[in-house]
């Protein structure tokens, strides 16, 4: 699994992943209760995880939706 995007606003995961999911690509959130350990402050990232194969497209998908990603 590749990282998409990290970000730590919740929004944005929720909107990436309801992109991703009309587009028959599986994504897999991590960090998610990371919140444990920062207190729920909201500081630490969390991740979008997609497959190898399926990044290329996902990339394509989000920035076409104005997300600005990271180069990894």
């Amino acid at each position: 699994m590749k990282q998409l995007l990290r970000t730590t606003d919740p929004t944005q995961i929720i909107y990436a992943k309801a992109l991703l999911s009309g587009e028959d690509i599986d994504c897999f959130e991590m960090d998610v209760h990371m919140s444990i350990l920062e207190g729920g402050i909201g500081i630490l990232p969390r991740r979008l995880m997609v497959r190898d194969d399926d990044l290329p497209q996902a990339r394509r998908i989000l920035k076409d939706n104005d997300f600005d990603l990271e180069e990894l």
